[in-house]
Formats: structure tokens, C-alpha cells, sequence
């Protein structure tokens, strides 16, 4: 296996989201991403107080179940359409807010969150570690990291490829191990037919 194939990040030159084909794409996101969020939230042990930030937020599913928990939340996203469906669809009293941004980027504090979520978007990160580094950055001490990408096999090509395989959820298990992250470990679920594969690990 080459290094391009098993690289976590393996989309990274990947067009973001824009125009008129964004915006079918953030519709078609409303849905069906329930379950991930759940999983999410679960794994993260999310409840009132905490302070999630959603990296890659999209039109904001996840961020909003968090809200429900009693989360203090931030969507960031690197797509302006994205952002605009988010902030349509969530209610005012929602305790989520909704900002420009990439992981490698966060326009957030030092020390500002309690748990980060990538879900489904770590494949497309432009630089692992300026993500890594930034997402612990703006984590507190025992701050918690979820990525959750769908499991894919080796060699899928277009929308089949969008995931992880065996070998990139282990090669971003071990780069988090690299960047100080402790209790890394693996977490596969499957719903149906569909599979995912979770990285879940604590700031020390």
C-alpha cells in the first residue's frame, strides 16, 4: 500500500463546497446523519456543560444534537454555503453558533473546549498535523477527540472512497499518539449496512 492510499487525510485536494452544487449537498447532509452525531456524542460522553466544537460541521447536524445534551457548541466549518444552511435550519434558542474556519485554523481561544468531533471530514483535512496541533490547541486538559469516518475498503474509488480503511484509521490513531493525545483507541459500529470506524483519544 502506498503512502498516498493509506493517508488519513487521503482527499485532501478534494474541491470544497461552493455554488449551486454546495448547496445540494448541504441540503442532501439534513438527513440521515443523525446516527453519527448519537455515536458522537456517546463516545465523547457528552452532557449539560460541556463544550463541544464540531470541526467540518457541514449544515450543522451534529452540532445541534449536541445542543440538545446541553452542550455549549461551535460549528466550524471551511464552506460558506454550509454555514449559511446551518445557521437557516437551527432555532435561536439553540445554544450553537456557527463560524468560518479549517481545522488547521480554528478561530477559537486556547484551552476553549472540552470535547472536539470530526465526523466524516478528517479524510479531507488539508495538513494532519496542523489539525492535530490546532485541535489540541483549543482543547482543555482531558479534553476529548472523536473522528468517526465511514469504514471503506482498500483500492474503492470515487464516493466509496470516502472514508477510512483499516490501515488510515490506524495511521490516525498513531499520529494523534504523536501530537500528545493519550488513551487513543479504535471504536467500529455498524447500522445496517453501513460501517464506521472511530478514533477517540484524551488530551493529557
Amino acid at each position: 500500500m502506498t503512502e498516498q492510499t493509506s493517508a488519513p487525510n487521503h482527499h485532501a485536494g478534494y474541491p470544497g463546497f461552493s455554488g449551486a452544487t454546495g448547496l445540494v449537498a448541504a441540503l442532501s447532509m439534513i438527513v440521515g446523519r443523525d446516527r453519527d452525531a448519537q455515536l458522537a456524542a456517546r463516545l465523547s460522553g457528552i452532557a449539560a456543560g460541556d463544550v463541544v466544537v464540531d470541526i467540518g460541521c457541514g449544515p450543522g447536524v451534529a452540532a445541534r444534537h449536541a445542543a440538545r445534551l446541553g452542550a455549549s457548541v461551535t460549528g466550524v466549518d471551511p464552506a460558506p454555503v454550509m454555514l449559511r444552511v446551518a445557521r437557516f435550519i437551527t432555532r435561536p434558542a439553540d445554544n450553537v453558533r456557527f463560524v468560518e474556519g479549517t481545522a488547521e485554523a480554528l478561530p477559537l481561544p486556547d484551552d476553549f473546549a472540552s470535547a472536539a468531533w470530526s465526523i466524516a471530514t478528517v479524510h479531507h483535512w488539508r495538513d494532519l498535523d496542523a489539525g492535530l496541533r490546532d485541535t489540541r490547541r483549543i482543547l482543555r486538559p482531558g479534553g476529548r477527540l472523536v473522528a468517526i469516518e465511514r469504514q471503506t475498503r482498500p483500492g474503492a474509488h470515487g464516493h466509496a472512497s470516502h472514508g477510512w480503511t483499516d490501515a488510515q484509521a490506524d495511521a490516525f490513531a498513531d499520529r494523534c499518539r504523536d501530537h500528545g493525545f493519550i488513551d487513543v483507541h479504535l471504536e467500529r459500529t455498524t447500522t445496517g449496512r453501513r460501517s464506521t470506524v472511530s478514533i477517540v483519544c484524551q488530551l493529557g
